[in-house]
């Protein structure tokens, strides 16, 4: 069925979409920094679950019907804005070692998932990226469509899970720093510029 893909360009494709710095990177580093491995691993989870809801909404046609819809689209995009303001307002207030990712990692799978749910750039990149390596001639789109994804999903596992490691060492290195009020105010930060990265690159041009 898959026989007409050009895997080196859909690899360095998907490869380009994963390492380019976005939300779920910089989130999972400030995360996995500020609250450790096992919060980490449970948001990367929880990003993979999302990003799979978004795969299965493109296989089926909803992402079509969003792209036709203004208010639908422009109302997840900013729902995904404020989730990220929420958390970086949060990141700023908590105190850092009390933090209850620290103590209950399905908060991280739980905010993973929703940040993703809210993600319409997931949704578009699913139908407009990945699905220009179907061929309708090679069997159903939809299928197509999921079997790629899925490779997609993968190779973001393995990146996920490689900022989360890397974020955790860093953390462990630096607990003192990383839970005072200077750290706090840069964690608040990078994620206000995630949510300016989200709102700038997810509209619509014209």
């Amino acid at each position: 069925m898959l026989g007409h893909v050009d895997w080196p360009a859909f690899l360095i494709a998907m490869a380009a979409v994963e390492l380019t710095p976005g939300p779920n990177m910089g989130w999972l580093a400030a995360l996995s920094a500020k609250s450790g491995r096992r919060a980490g691993m449970m948001a990367v989870a929880g990003v993979t679950l999302g990003l799979l809801v978004q795969l299965v909404a493109a296989a089926t046609g909803l992402s079509a019907l969003l792209s036709e819809s203004p208010i639908l689209y422009e109302s997840l995009r900013w729902a995904g804005v404020a989730f990220m303001l929420y958390l970086a307002w949060e990141a700023f207030a908590e105190p850092g070692s009390a933090s209850a990712l620290q103590h209950d990692g399905r908060e991280g799978f739980r905010r993973g998932l929703v940040a993703n749910l809210l993600n319409p750039k997931a949704l578009v990149f699913y139908l407009v990226i990945v699905g220009q390596f179907a061929d309708p001639s090679a069997g159903p789109i939809w299928t197509q469509i999921v079997i790629l994804g899925l490779i997609h999903l993968a190779l973001a596992i393995m990146v996920h899970v490689t900022i989360v490691l890397m974020g955790a060492s860093f953390g462990a290195a630096f607990e003192r720093w990383r839970t005072s009020l200077p750290a706090r105010i840069g964690f608040a930060l990078a994620l206000v510029a995630i949510a300016v990265w989200i709102g700038v690159s997810t509209g619509r041009p014209g």
